[in-house]
């Protein structure tokens, strides 16, 4: 799914997404009764991978509930796994991983590109998924 697609996703689902400064952060989305709002910082971010990645992570804390404050350590964790288990199966679906595999592409910077995610962020798929266990 590309960054424009996921924005169209978020205003369908009236998750408002403005463009503004953070000083700790590229994004932060926020939980006000219901209704989300997704804040992203496009002067930190350097590509449009990190900014999709970002859209999709963001977009997973407000489509899963997964919000917490800053003071509480242990659940600030798993909330953020629920938003990065939710970027992981829209942004790179399970057979997608796998026909990407089959077409030869095994390599993680490879499959970053073809994804069009951050190198990291594959990586946290493919852990996800359990095709990938440390350095290559």
């Amino acid at each position: 799914m590309k960054c424009a697609e996921l924005y169209g996703f978020a205003e369908n689902r009236d998750i408002l997404v403005i463009n503004g400064r953070l000083k700790k952060s590229p994004s932060m989305s926020i939980s006000d009764n219901g209704f989300y709002s997704i804040i992203i910082d496009n002067r930190q971010i350097r590509s449009n991978a990190e900014e999709t990645v970002i859209a999709a992570h963001e977009i997973g804390h407000c489509e899963t509930g997964a919000f917490y404050n800053e003071h509480s350590l242990e659940l600030r964790s798993r909330m953020e796994y629920r938003a990065d288990k939710w970027a992981i199966k829209k942004l790179v679906p399970e057979d997608e991983l796998i026909k990407a595999f089959k077409c030869g592409i095994l390599e993680i910077w490879e499959l970053a590109e073809y994804f069009d995610v951050t190198e990291d962020f594959m990586i946290k798929v493919c852990e996800f998924y359990g095709y990938y266990q440390g350095a290559v």
